[in-house]
């Protein structure tokens, strides 16, 4: 659990703008088409709704991953010789280091791979609430069982992983190599193929999907029962 300090502060703000940009992206559609709010957007649309909603939460993903990567990768024999001591430590330091840029390092890495991401996570979930629907005869969204649900997110977090696990590869190690190791993204790119090929890029993927599918299963459903409450409340 080293690092899990960062992404668990982290994890409410980023899925509450994740979905917000969301919504803002099908806003953005629905106005740039022409389209009423009654009329559903096609699987296409949505997909590229998702795809918008990952420049915002970058803002919030980008820092957040730096200090997670940095506290996982450190190597203690001792307490004493623990280079950060925890998140706000790690955070503090990076910022003292080389402020603002550095705490921000891998932003483009992180839309690398959140960009696609999303699309997939978004779009598989949209699909597979599609293809349940159908199958159940229904045509409210609300009227899905948990069990579908939580198979749509499921689902939905694993073909994320599938599509996003290179860039993310990529990434964290531009996040927590020593300054100057690295001119840029691309020359990590280029270093791993040459030392470790394909392969590389594929580094931590069973762990991801076996991770990603009840940790997004939780994650839709909760955002469904959120979603029924809060029209309750209206």
């Amino acid at each position: 659990y080293r690092g899990v300090s960062a992404p668990l502060m982290a994890v409410a703000p980023i899925f509450a703008t994740s979905f917000w940009g969301y919504d803002m992206g099908q806003r953005l559609i629905r106005w740039t088409n022409d389209v009423s709010v009654s009329a559903d957007l096609s699987l296409t649309q949505k997909c590229i709704a998702g795809g918008l909603s990952a420049i915002p939460t970058t803002l919030i993903t980008a820092p957040s991953e730096r200090v997670k990567c940095l506290l996982q990768i450190q190597q203690a024999s001792s307490a004493s010789s623990t280079k950060y001591k925890g998140m706000v430590d790690c955070a503090a330091a990076v910022y003292k280091s080389g402020g603002m840029k550095s705490l921000y390092r891998g932003s483009m890495a992180t839309l690398l791979r959140d960009i696609p991401g999303s699309v997939a996570w978004f779009g598989m979930y949209e699909f597979i609430k599609f293809k349940m629907m159908e199958m159940q005869g229904i045509k409210d969204t609300s009227q899905l069982s948990p069990f579908a649900v939580l198979t749509a997110g499921g689902l939905a977090g694993m073909s994320c992983w599938v599509v996003s696990i290179g860039p993310d590869v990529l990434k964290s190690r531009l996040q927590t190599a020593p300054d100057g190791m690295y001119k840029g993204l691309w020359d990590v790119y280029t270093k791993l193929m040459k030392e470790e090929g394909v392969a590389g890029l594929c580094t931590g993927i069973r762990p991801a999907l076996i991770r990603a599918f009840p940790a997004n299963a939780a994650c839709f459903f909760g955002m469904e029962v959120a979603r029924k409450l809060f029209s309750f409340m209206d």
